[in-house]
C-alpha cells in the first residue's frame, strides 16, 4: 500500500489505526498530508469502513421541507435566510405544507426533514403544531426536524426547559434531531460566522438532552470557511466525546461550504471553500478517528455534486443521505447538480462502485433492497 514517497510516521499512524481510532494529534497530522501520501490515507480510511459497516452504501427516500427562509440570525455563511421584509421571503402555510408532504409520499418517502429559518416568534408550540399537522396527515412517515438553534430559541420563547421541549415534541412525533447548527465547534470561528447561534458549549448541552430524552439524531461540521485544519479536527473529537456518552448519534454528515453566494464571500473573504483533497481528507480522518463509534458517514451528493460524492465514497464513507425532493438551502448556495435526485440515480453511483445500494430508515435501523 506504500510507496518510497510516504514518509515514516505516516506509516505508523495508518497501521495502527486500522486497530482503533486515531489521536486528536494523529489526526491533526494526517489532515495536513500532500501529494501520493493522500492515496494510503483513503485507502486506510476505506479499508476501515469495510470492516465496519461492509459494502453497502445506504440513503433515504426523502422529502425536505424548508417551512421558511426568514430568519433572524442571518448567519455569514448561508444564501438562504432572508429578512422577514424581503420580497423574496416566504413562510409556508398549512396547507401548502401538506400539498409538499403529499407529492413526496406518493414516490415513497419514508422520511420528512423539517427546518427553516429561526423565525422571530416561533415557540415550541408552533414546532409542537407542525408536527402534529404531519403525523395527522402521515402517520407511518418519520420527521426528521428542527435544529438546536431552533429548539432554544422556541424553549425560550415558550418560558420552558429545553428538557421539557424535548417531550413535548417526542410526543407530538419529532423521531430524530438533525446535528445541523454546528458549523465548527469551536466560539473562535463561530463568533465570526454565525455570532448570533448558539455557543460551542450550548449546542453540546442541547444535543445531550436530545439524546437523553430518546430523540438520537446526526452530527455535522460545515468546512472550508474560516476555520483552521485544527479546529476541524477539534471538532470531530467534540463529536467522538458525545457519542462515547450518549450513543446518539446516527450518523456523521461533513458539509462542505458552497461559497459562492455565501455573504461572507461577497462581502470579500478570500476563502473559496475546501479543496478536492481537503473534502477527501476531512471523510478519511473522520473515518480514522471514529471507526465503528460513529459507524456512519454521510456524502452530502447536493452540496459535493453526484460524481465527487461518488469518489468520496472510497475515503471512508457509506451513506449518500436521501433523495431530498428539494433542497431550498443548498439550492441557495449553488447545488451543482441540482436539489432532488432519484432512487436510481443514486443506486447507479453505487453500482458503479461494485457496493451494495439499500434504502434506509432514519435511525439506520431498517433497510430495504433496492430492486432498479
Amino acid at each position: 500500500m506504500y510507496n518510497e514517497n510516504v514518509a515514516s510516521k505516516t506509516k505508523k499512524i495508518l497501521d495502527s489505526a486500522l486497530d482503533g481510532p486515531i489521536s486528536v494529534e494523529d489526526g491533526n497530522y494526517l489532515m495536513n498530508l500532500k501529494g501520493s501520501e493522500i492515496f494510503p490515507l483513503l485507502a486506510t480510511a476505506d479499508a476501515i469502513r469495510e470492516k465496519v459497516v461492509g459494502d453497502n452504501v445506504t440513503f433515504i427516500n426523502n422529502c425536505n421541507i424548508n417551512f421558511t427562509n426568514i430568519c433572524k440570525v442571518r448567519c455569514g455563511f448561508c444564501a438562504f435566510g432572508k429578512d422577514a421584509d424581503d420580497p423574496d421571503a416566504y413562510h409556508l402555510s398549512d396547507e401548502e405544507i401538506l400539498k409538499k408532504a403529499e407529492g413526496a409520499v406518493r414516490t415513497g418517502a419514508r422520511e420528512f426533514t423539517l427546518m427553516g429559518g429561526v423565525l422571530e416568534d416561533a415557540d415550541i408550540e408552533y414546532y409542537e403544531h407542525l408536527l402534529k399537522l404531519l403525523k395527522s396527515e402521515y402517520p407511518d412517515i418519520e420527521i426528521h426536524g428542527f435544529s438546536p438553534m431552533m429548539i432554544k430559541d422556541a424553549a425560550l420563547k415558550s418560558e420552558m426547559p429545553i428538557e421539557e421541549a424535548f417531550k413535548i415534541l417526542k410526543k407530538a412525533g419529532l423521531g430524530t434531531l438533525p446535528g445541523t447548527a454546528a458549523e465548527i465547534l469551536t466560539d473562535r470561528s463561530r463568533e465570526i460566522i454565525c455570532p448570533k447561534k448558539v455557543t460551542t458549549q450550548e449546542w453540546i448541552d442541547i444535543i445531550k438532552t436530545a439524546h437523553n430524552a430518546g430523540i438520537t439524531g446526526s452530527a455535522t461540521m460545515m468546512y472550508g470557511h474560516i476555520e483552521t485544519m485544527e479546529e476541524r479536527v477539534e471538532h470531530l473529537d467534540i463529536l467522538r466525546n458525545i457519542q462515547l456518552e450518549t450513543g446518539g448519534f446516527n450518523e456523521f454528515i461533513p458539509m462542505t461550504f458552497m461559497h459562492e453566494y455565501s455573504p461572507i464571500f461577497l462581502e470579500g473573504q478570500e476563502n473559496l471553500g475546501a479543496t478536492g483533497t481537503q473534502d477527501l481528507k476531512l471523510y478519511a480522518v473522520s473515518r480514522l478517528m471514529f471507526h465503528d463509534i460513529i459507524p456512519n458517514i454521510q456524502v452530502s451528493w447536493v452540496k459535493m455534486g453526484f460524481r465527487f460524492a461518488q469518489v468520496s465514497l472510497l475515503a471512508g464513507a457509506n451513506d449518500l443521505g436521501g433523495t431530498l425532493g428539494g433542497d431550498e438551502l443548498s439550492e441557495a448556495s449553488g447545488a451543482p447538480d441540482g436539489v432532488d435526485a432519484s432512487i436510481k440515480d443514486l443506486s447507479r453511483l453505487v453500482r458503479d462502485l461494485g457496493r451494495v445500494p439499500l434504502e434506509r430508515n432514519s435511525e439506520y435501523t431498517e433497510f430495504y433492497p433496492i430492486e432498479l
